[in-house]
């Protein structure tokens, strides 16, 4: 799998099916996972299956639990490559959640100088919910410029800013603050975005074999926020994989299986670099999701040039005529349309070898307890978790005038 796989089927199907039984397959060997789930029906049923002694592995990432919020900071970066992967990543973010809009060149350009301005303070960075505060706070802009030794990102704030029209200004800052602003006035979501720390170690996770489960049920969360945190998310856990070039050896690195369900949500173009290059860094993913015509043309492109191995349960006639070329000659088109719940059609790479596409069924699914699921859930609270109250005295301190 460090060549991947990928996994389609029409909704009910049975792809949580065998998704469910992989990661449990996975959990009791001793291996590193992450699973990220827009439903929250797999991560639910996971966390009742955890075996006992792995329960300190686990770490729950459920924004709904609004009396627990667990922090996420994406612009908490320390290398010049991790800042400017960062910087990528926000503005990719705000492309793929507004995509219907035209965020043009100024949005970019305003938000690359203001995240390279709360970043300069490596000790206590800013972080997104800061985004709407740094052009509408001259004081705020001055206290963190003390902190910034990039010429350019002075000039933009001490000349470029200053030579703008106020109705200019006006707008421009008006169209960036709406965007973000629809996050941080959430308090749910400014809770978890707002800390300047992120409650989990990422680097910790992939390096030493941990088990992330993120619950994005967009039920409880809205489409919008279960996208962003996704995106945030993800983009963590490459960040962390990338790191790990700094180990020489190839071999040491321990091989961490990233599971996304529906993840068209959660992958900006950069998941392509990740299928291409994740081998070596040991980020093994497994994709899945409905039809092919949600995924972009270069994240298509990429899945189908960088995945080693392909699951198929029912799909649609469009999708069978492009898959079939991957399952030919031994099943065809009808096949791939009209095969049975809980059926499927697989093509693996094993050992650097294609083998000829079978078809199986999945396993039935053991059922977790809701009793270890809940005290798996309190045992998380404690260890990542800080109460709310705590939190937001934290956020309005650093909101109030010095």
């Amino acid at each position: 799998r460090r060549r991947h796989l990928y996994v389609i089927g029409q909704t009910g199907t049975g792809k949580s099916y065998l998704l469910r039984n992989l990661i449990k397959r996975d959990i009791d060997s001793g291996a590193g996972v992450g699973i990220i789930d827009p439903h929250g029906d797999l991560v639910e049923a996971i966390l009742g299956l955890v075996p006992r002694s792995r329960l300190k592995d686990v770490i729950l990432f459920d924004p709904a639990d609004t009396q627990w919020p667990i922090g996420l900071n994406l612009l908490e970066a320390t290398t010049p490559t991790e800042k400017d992967f960062a910087i990528q990543e926000v503005i990719a973010i705000f492309q793929k959640l507004f995509l219907a809009e035209h965020l043009g060149p100024i949005f970019e350009h305003s938000m690359r100088n203001a995240m390279l301005t709360l970043m300069a303070d490596e000790a206590s960075p800013g972080t997104l919910v800061d985004i709407p505060r740094i052009f509408t706070d001259p004081t705020f802009v001055r206290q963190l410029l003390t902190k910034v030794t990039d010429p350019l990102v002075r000039d933009y704030w001490e000349k470029e800013m200053l030579k703008m029209t106020e109705q200019y200004k006006s707008e421009m800052l008006g169209y960036l603050i709406s965007k973000v602003g629809r996050f941080v006035e959430n308090s749910m979501m400014r809770n978890i975005i707002g800390q300047n720390r992120s409650s989990i170690d990422f680097n910790d996770i992939i390096n030493n074999g941990k088990i992330l489960l993120v619950n994005l049920s967009k039920g409880r969360l809205g489409e919008l926020n279960s996208a962003l945190l996704g995106l945030i998310i993800t983009a963590k856990l490459q960040m962390a994989a990338f790191r790990r070039a700094e180990e020489k050896n190839e071999e040491a690195r321990r091989d961490f299986y990233l599971y996304m369900d529906e993840f068209q949500n959660f992958a900006t173009d950069s998941i392509a670099i990740t299928l291409s290059e994740a081998r070596k860094y040991r980020l093994n993913l497994i994709l899945a999701n409905q039809f092919i015509a949600q995924l972009t043309e270069k994240i298509r492109d990429s899945i189908f040039g960088n995945v080693g191995s392909i699951v198929s349960f029912r799909i649609g006639p469009d999708d069978a005529k492009f898959l079939v070329k991957q399952f030919e000659p031994v099943f065809n088109e009808s096949d791939l349309i009209n095969i049975d719940n809980r059926h499927a059609y697989a093509k693996l790479l094993i050992n650097g070898a294609t083998t000829t596409p079978f078809n199986f069924v999945t396993e039935t699914v053991k059922e977790g307890s809701l009793d270890e699921a809940e005290k798996l859930r309190e045992l998380n609270r404690q260890r990542y978790a800080r109460p709310r109250a705590e939190i937001e005295e934290m956020i309005n301190k650093r909101f109030r005038p010095q």
